[in-house]
């Protein structure tokens, strides 16, 4: 049995995720999010979609939803051709 992850990933290619918390933020937390699409759903969450780079990148981002004292709701990777090309800035 090998330790060795199976699937080989592009350290040079960012990963698309979406993080889903509850509650509405504002368009003026986009660069706070470091560019990230904001969308405010009809449910009272707010949809934040865009590139990681890295997976320090997410916890960072993490990091920020904690520090605003928002509950988070999903964090999901995003296959190719799932998201609106608006979301990939």
């Amino acid at each position: 049995m090998s330790n060795e992850p199976t699937a080989k990933s592009d350290p040079d290619q960012s990963q698309v995720y979406q993080i889903r918390i509850a509650g509405h933020l504002g368009a003026q937390w986009t660069d706070w999010f470091d560019g990230m699409t904001i969308t405010l759903e009809d449910n009272g969450d707010t949809l934040l979609t865009g590139k990681v780079v890295d997976q320090a990148a997410l916890y960072g981002l993490l990091k920020k939803v904690r520090d605003l004292g928002m509950s988070l709701v999903a964090v999901s990777p995003v296959e190719h051709g799932q998201a609106d090309q608006s979301d990939l800035k």
